[in-house]
């Protein structure tokens, strides 16, 4: 076998399919989100507005999540030092862990380096806690989950998206005393879609199942103090197990759970995935920990208002050129292109002619022929940058002679 042969011919179909990823350079500027510079390949610079950033608040730029990073900085040093069993357990993470714990209103929370590996060392660690576990699986949850899933080596079934009542047929097909856990998640980022979560809720109420909530694309965004979708709905108290990140709407970066006590202490006691990881350094749990209490207050409120307000007033806008918006009223912004590469000729050519920076999202990440531009809209995209977006879709679309007719949400 030649390696270096079955390396080119598998980057090459991802070039033949037009999936090829490909990363830009870019410089965000500090106190200037969403704008930024791109460094081309033959160094030239270029001034972009970043609108697929997950940074959905700006809260990356916040003045008092900078201060806190630095404070601890200054007090502590780069790094950890280890694994929270081997000395990697600070003042910081502690903190971090107990907002954590009071945004969900949770007995406990467990800090990971990321929500992929929250999910993954979860969930993939369950059956060893509750042995016989079923697991039931939205058919749509995130790849973190599915491998969390997977690896758990039990049973598991998967339930067609959001449809409760194919989860409750398969739940009445399994043993009634077999320990059971629903994994689902509160908005779906691909299409901006939300769970079911009271009717899931019900049913595993009804069949003596846990319940496993990923939030990540709802924490700091829904919620009187910004606890996700389940705090918005008042159902916080009926999930046994949240998921969510620091690294989208509270702008830094790591992952974690929320439980009870025992079962916070049960994962931290048997997942791999915790025990053998070095912590987050100190900075960045500083940094989480003055995120995630400012966005309980007014002042995050606020900045929730506005990223809905602007997320509803560019949806309206590209729906009234007749552009395919899918919306499920959600601060998701998904444009259906349906073709890997005119997704990516549409991306390239907002970059390069109009300074818009939004990343094609192609297979495996969505179905083949559902590809798209997903834009994130924030409460710092002014009415001139949306009015700027919304003029260079029209004519790209044009341009690119493509279908104007209207998804339905």
């Amino acid at each position: 076998m030649t390696y270096d042969a079955a390396l080119d011919s598998a980057l090459q179909r991802l070039h033949d399919e037009g999936r090829y990823r490909t990363f830009i350079d870019i410089e965000r500027k500090k106190g200037h989100f969403p704008h930024a510079v791109w460094t081309k390949r033959d160094g030239t610079e270029k001034d972009i507005t970043v609108w697929c950033g997950n940074d959905y608040l700006g809260m990356g730029q916040h003045p008092a999540v900078l201060e806190a990073m630095h404070e601890a900085i200054d007090a502590t040093g780069a790094g950890s030092g280890g694994t929270r069993n081997i000395s990697g357990t600070t003042v910081y993470h502690n903190r971090l862990e107990a907002e954590i714990s009071d945004l969900h209103q949770k007995e406990a929370a467990l800090v990971f380096t990321s929500a992929y590996i929250a999910n993954d060392a979860t969930l993939s660690t369950l059956h060893k806690l509750f042995p016989g576990l079923i697991i039931y699986s939205d058919a749509l949850n995130h790849a973190s989950m599915i491998e969390g899933v997977r690896r758990n080596g039990g049973e598991k079934r998967i339930f067609r998206h959001n449809d409760t009542a194919h989860l409750r047929a398969l739940l009445e097909a399994d043993d009634p005393k077999a320990p059971k856990l629903i994994a689902f998640e509160s908005i779906y980022s691909m299409d901006g879609d939300f769970g079911p979560i009271e009717a899931i809720c019900d049913l595993a109420d009804e069949f003596n199942a846990l319940t496993y909530l990923d939030e990540v694309h709802a924490v700091g965004m829904y919620g009187p103090r910004g606890g996700g979708v389940a705090e918005r709905d008042g159902l916080m108290h009926r999930i046994d197990i949240i998921n969510g990140t620091m690294a989208k709407a509270f702008g830094v970066m790591g992952g974690y759970i929320a439980a009870s006590a025992k079962m916070v202490d049960a994962v931290r006691s048997y997942a791999p995935g915790f025990i053998f990881t070095t912590s987050l350094p100190p900075a960045i749990a500083a940094g989480c920990a003055a995120s995630i209490a400012l966005l309980k207050t007014a002042e995050g409120q606020h900045l929730r208002d506005a990223q809905q307000l602007h997320a509803r007033i560019l949806k309206n806008r590209l729906k009234g050129m007749g552009l395919p918006i899918i919306d499920h009223g959600s601060h998701i912004v998904p444009v259906h292109v349906g073709n890997p590469v005119h997704c990516k000729m549409l991306s390239d050519m907002l970059l390069e002619d109009f300074g818009v920076y939004v990343q094609p999202i192609n297979f495996p990440t969505v179905p083949r022929g559902t590809e798209r531009l997903r834009f994130t809209p924030s409460p710092v995209h002014d009415p001139k940058e949306i009015d700027a977006l919304v003029k260079a879709m029209d004519r790209l679309w044009s341009h690119c002679a493509l279908n104007r007719a209207e998804l339905s949400a």
